[in-house]
């Protein structure tokens, strides 16, 4: 079995719990909003990084991020986006087993029509008075896609 780390919203922090959940992950999934560049540096420490850039990445480094990324891993193909609202405009392609994004800082897990969608919330700076959280996602080639969230402790 493969486990990859699933992060968004960082806005420019890299938590140091944040290494130990990812420990044992083979990829990195990062859905936007990083905030800066070492972030996604410390990242792939970790393992390789697959990253897009979200509303509040701008500057230079941000230039070498698209705004969607499709990425094959294992047998799954993940489609990964900041903000799940421009779906409506421009369709996920088909084929895909999961969405990956961000932008709301609400973890969320749910499955429509075979597909996943998973936000694996803010790993950042607290905001809304929401939980500190990332995913993790055991891909098994003999059974579904299963995530599981990961609550983070700090301010």
């Amino acid at each position: 079995m493969t486990t990859i780390g699933v992060i968004s919203d960082t806005h420019g922090l890299l938590r140091p719990e944040v290494e130990h959940c990812f420990a044992a992950v083979a990829h990195i999934i990062h859905a936007g909003d990083i905030g800066a560049e070492h972030v996604l540096e410390g990242l792939r420490r970790i393992a390789p990084v697959t990253a897009i850039r979200g509303n509040v990445d701008s500057g230079d480094w941000a230039r070498n991020y698209r705004d969607t990324e499709t990425v094959r891993l294992g047998r799954y193909v993940f489609y990964v986006l900041h903000d799940l609202t421009e779906l409506e405009s421009k369709p996920a392609p088909d084929g895909i087993d999961a969405v990956i994004y961000g932008h709301s800082h609400r973890a969320s897990i749910r499955t429509a029509d075979g597909i996943l969608y998973l936000n694996p919330g803010s790993a950042g700076p607290r905001r809304f008075k929401l939980p500190i959280t990332l995913a993790t996602l055991d891909l098994d080639d003999g059974a579904e896609l299963r995530p599981v969230m990961h609550t983070l402790g700090g301010a």
